[in-house]
């Protein structure tokens, strides 16, 4: 086949056939395919899009170029994917939770990209931590704990990995045919039944509205589900970070006090884990009512920490997680709170520049190769629609030095508008199926 001709159908508004895609994909992989033929396949796709059918077969293409994970095991696999917002940790919560409800949970994560943090950066938080870990010891942990959070092998969907880096320098990242089989092919070359996809909206999220969250859910649903794979979406509220906390290790910090059984720490953290979790076991089959009891016993019963503990051990992390996270876990040498210039309510926030403040903290890349501090970051923050005086915290910066902390609290005073107090926001705005 010819990538030209390949490039030349979808210039002209045409779809490529599943069998050009599927080469056009390997070659991506193999390199048969140069980067300029790359780069102009990503731009005629961003600006003329492909079909439905075309966006499944990308899909399933870009998973097929590498290693697609086999298993059996006594129970489904199963997995979610968040396309990212600020104080979003629920994989280090959900993980374990599912794993206790006798599902597994093979969860190939990412690290942050742009204001949106990473898991991967969260859970490397934690001394001696190794998410880098082969597919035999993937397997192993999975088996024996019943999930493991770990970055892909260079064998898993190694199409994206090339197109993704072209995309990033040709300016055609934001097209929902590219992020669809970009997220799913990673997602489905980890072997799975059934996949929750959490589709964030709101000034944190990269989707600003509903209805481009909308649209970016019902490809994702659609793609996946025409790839094999039982898929479903729910759109969430970002229009406020969704934990209390922005960093990394703070966002650790939050995780434990659920799992310790302290919803208070983050009632919305909580509550949409608890959901996310409910609704996969009820795609396995469960009654809804007795999966959401489940998940919460979960939780309440502590059996949820104790598989958390058990994955950062196998990992190579802290042995008694469970019981001394407090003392494992980075502490910023500065720590002070953030006031408020003005009395009102907390009318808006915008998460991206929020997101944005942790990265200038050093808790975030400005590029690649850029170390990441995991002490930094913002936590108690104001909640949307709160009421503040003049002078009262809107929250606690933890930063490296006096300067980092005091351009962070500029950062956040402008990133929060006071005025009048705003409705109430619906955590889960709509479910797609």
């Amino acid at each position: 086949m010819d990538a030209r001709a390949i490039i030349a159908k979808v210039r002209k508004h045409q779809t490529p056939s599943r069998e050009e895609l599927t080469w056009f994909a390997k070659g991506l992989a193999n390199k048969d395919v140069s980067d300029a033929q790359a780069g102009a396949f990503a731009m005629a796709v961003c600006l003329n899009g492909l079909s439905d059918e075309g966006r499944v077969a990308l899909t399933q293409g870009m998973r097929d170029s590498g290693d697609v994970l086999k298993w059996d095991l006594p129970g489904p696999v199963v997995d979610k994917h968040s396309t990212g917002g600020v104080g979003d940790c629920v994989s280090l919560i959900l993980a374990p939770v599912l794993a206790v409800c006798d599902v597994y949970v093979p969860m190939i994560s990412g690290r942050g990209l742009g204001h949106t943090g990473g898991t991967l950066d969260k859970l490397e938080a934690i001394p001696g931590l190794n998410i880098n870990v082969t597919e035999a010891q993937l397997r192993k942990i999975t088996r024996d704990v019943g999930c493991a959070i770990v970055s892909a092998t260079g064998q898993i969907a190694p199409a994206d990995r090339r197109l993704y880096a072209i995309r990033d320098v040709t300016a055609s990242v934001e097209s929902v045919d590219l992020i669809t089989a970009s997220i799913l092919s990673k997602k489905l070359a980890a072997g799975l039944e059934s996949l929750i996809l959490d589709v964030k909206c709101g000034s944190g999220a990269f989707m600003k509205t509903p209805d481009e969250a909308r649209a970016l859910a019902r490809a994702l649903v659609d793609a996946a589900n025409g790839a094999g794979c039982k898929t479903e979406a729910m759109i969430t509220d970002m229009n406020e970070p969704l934990a209390p906390c922005l960093g990394n290790a703070v966002e650790v910090a939050v995780c434990m006090e659920i799992l310790a059984g302290n919803k208070a720490a983050s009632p919305r953290l909580h509550d949409l884990t608890v959901a996310l979790c409910a609704r996969l076991l009820v795609m396995q089959g469960q009654d809804e009512g007795e999966a959401a009891a489940r998940v919460s016993k979960a939780i309440s019963s502590g059996a949820a920490m104790e598989r958390f503990a058990q994955m950062i051990a196998a990992l190579g992390g802290p042995p008694d997680m469970a019981e001394d996270w407090h003392t494992h876990l980075p502490r910023a040498p500065v720590v002070g709170d953030v006031v408020s210039p003005a009395a009102g309510h907390i009318a808006a926030i915008d998460g991206e520049a929020l997101g944005l403040a942790v990265v200038a903290l050093g808790g975030g890349r400005r590029v690649e190769t850029d170390r990441i501090d995991p002490a930094v970051g913002l936590t108690d923050m104001v909640a949307l629609g709160a009421a503040v005086g003049q002078g009262q915290p809107l929250c606690t910066v933890h930063a490296a030095t006096e300067e980092a902390a005091e351009e962070a609290a500029r950062a956040v005073q402008a990133a929060i508008t006071i005025g009048n107090p705003s409705a109430p926001q619906d955590l889960i705005l709509e479910r797609i199926t």
